[in-house]
């Protein structure tokens, strides 16, 4: 008779456990995703800028871009539009570089973007850093500092 109750007891305990792990992680996979655009932005910077700051010394970099959980923070980016092109997601994606750097920022716009621009502009971009820029030794080619949930915010022309 006790050993039936302790039993049910546990069954019980755990029915509940396994209840609220489900709510918990429902609501995690549910949550909003951070609006860009409606925050204020941290940092605002020249392409240039940004990319010497990764390849100096890409920690330090890091510890300024990014808080403490990994989230990078909100930046303006303000550059001149090297190429246009499209991923493989359909979404935009501009390179702001000057012709005499070895590396540049690569803009990936949201899908809702309607971007009407022009190889050479002048824009401010505003987004989050995926990754930042660096040397790859094996290619012998430099990588882009990678920004994402882009969106012009002015353009300087």
């Amino acid at each position: 008779m006790l050993k039936n109750k302790t039993v049910k007891t546990i069954l019980i305990i755990m029915g509940i456990g396994i209840i609220i792990a489900g709510s918990v992680g429902y609501y995690m996979f549910n949550m909003p995703h951070r609006d860009v655009q409606a925050t204020s932005a941290d940092y605002q910077l020249s392409a240039k800028e940004i990319v010497r700051e990764y390849l100096n010394n890409s920690a330090t970099a890091n510890e300024k871009y990014l808080d403490e959980e990994g989230e990078s923070k909100v930046l303006v980016i303000t550059g001149k539009i090297a190429s246009i092109s499209t991923d493989f997601n359909d979404q935009k994606v501009i390179l702001l570089k000057d012709a005499v750097e070895k590396s540049g920022v690569n803009c990936t716009f949201l899908p809702e973007t309607n971007i009407q621009l022009n190889k050479g502009d002048i824009i401010s971009v505003k987004g989050v850093i995926r990754s930042g820029a660096s040397y790859d030794e094996d290619l012998e080619m430099y990588e882009n500092v990678i920004l994402e949930k882009c969106s012009i915010i002015k353009d300087i022309n």
